[in-house]
């Protein structure tokens, strides 16, 4: 017992320091990045006064270190300041309205990956080296040829402009309207999840076809098991655990496609956020993207390692 409270004390302070790294590295760069936001805000025109007097209203005439260790202690408080843009409560602006978008649409753009790359993956290891393991390939290939940016543009072009199938750019809520919102995010979802595709038919396949050599998978057509049971149940459980990994590892590169796919289609989520607070050199709102996308990413890491002990027994410790 003693163990695992020490175990969940490391970790925790692991997670700490992983943050105030990623905090202070990123608002160095902030800092050193061209752009005056004092200037952004007044416009082309204004006095030396009123710059001088913004200048110290915002706490832009501290030194950095003063500047970032206030922050932090507010930050940890859950004190994360307000937008002097949108003058919006910047924990609400991220947390209540962007946060929500981005992991819907992660959400729905994994569950496309899933659905699309296994089957594929399945089918190619099934049927190795015939024309659907070729087909497969071609796909997996294809999906991950595409940066989502241009794949995104495409997709506008032909199923919203051509066809006029889907909106080109809004977002609806699924949670609020179902209907309307998954019609609004079937690009932006295809859009991420096309590059997922191909990487999770690749693991698949390669992993598949190792486990069909085992022996085990043998053992289960001479007691008479139906090969759909071979397969999706002997095989893809022992499939599960290189695919868990791949998966979580690439979670993270999810988040980052997320924001260029919420740029392209206009999405309010933590992307469209982040770039906004860029241009406007707002860098309260832009560090607090920062965090939660670091705490997304160790939130991701912390969830696939209790996932392998639900995979495998062998890992679970009394």
């Amino acid at each position: 017992m003693a163990t695992r409270w020490w175990r969940a004390l490391g970790t925790l302070a692991q997670t700490a320091v992983v943050l105030v790294v990623v905090s202070g590295i990123s608002f160095a760069f902030l800092k050193l990045s061209p752009g005056d936001p004092v200037a952004l805000l007044l416009g082309s025109d204004y006095s030396r006064e009123a710059y001088d007097q913004l200048f110290r209203q915002l706490g832009l005439d501290r030194p950095w270190t003063v500047q970032y260790l206030d922050w932090l202690a507010r930050f940890a408080r859950g004190d994360w300041g307000t937008s002097y843009v949108s003058r919006q409560d910047i924990f609400e602006l991220a947390v209540q309205q962007a946060l929500p978008v981005t992991l819907t649409l992660a959400a729905l753009s994994l569950a496309v990956a899933l659905a699309v790359g296994i089957p594929l993956g399945v089918l190619a290891a099934v049927r190795r080296n015939s024309w659907i393991d070729l087909a497969a390939s071609a796909i997996a290939i294809g999906g991950n040829a595409f940066p989502s940016f241009y794949l995104g543009v495409v997709l506008i072009w032909l199923f919203s402009v051509a066809f006029n199938w889907f909106p080109a750019m809004g977002y609806v809520s699924p949670w609020d309207d179902p209907l309307t919102g998954l019609w609004h995010l079937c690009l932006p979802a295809l859009t991420l999840g096309a590059w997922y595709v191909g990487l999770i038919a690749t693991v698949t396949r390669a992993s598949l076809l190792e486990v069909l050599a085992q022996p085990y998978m043998a053992a289960a057509r001479a007691r008479g098991e139906p090969e759909w049971r071979v397969i999706w149940v002997h095989g893809m459980r022992n499939v599960a655990m290189p695919l868990v990994t791949v998966i979580g590892l690439q979670l993270g590169g999810m988040l980052r496609g997320a924001v260029m796919t919420e740029v392209v289609f206009t999405l309010p989520g933590l992307g469209m956020m982040i770039t906004g607070a860029v241009q406007t050199r707002e860098y309260l709102v832009v560090q607090a993207g920062i965090m939660i996308t670091a705490l997304l990413f160790i939130g991701v890491n912390f969830v696939v390692d209790r996932t392998y002990t639900l995979l495998d027994p062998r890992l679970r410790k009394a």
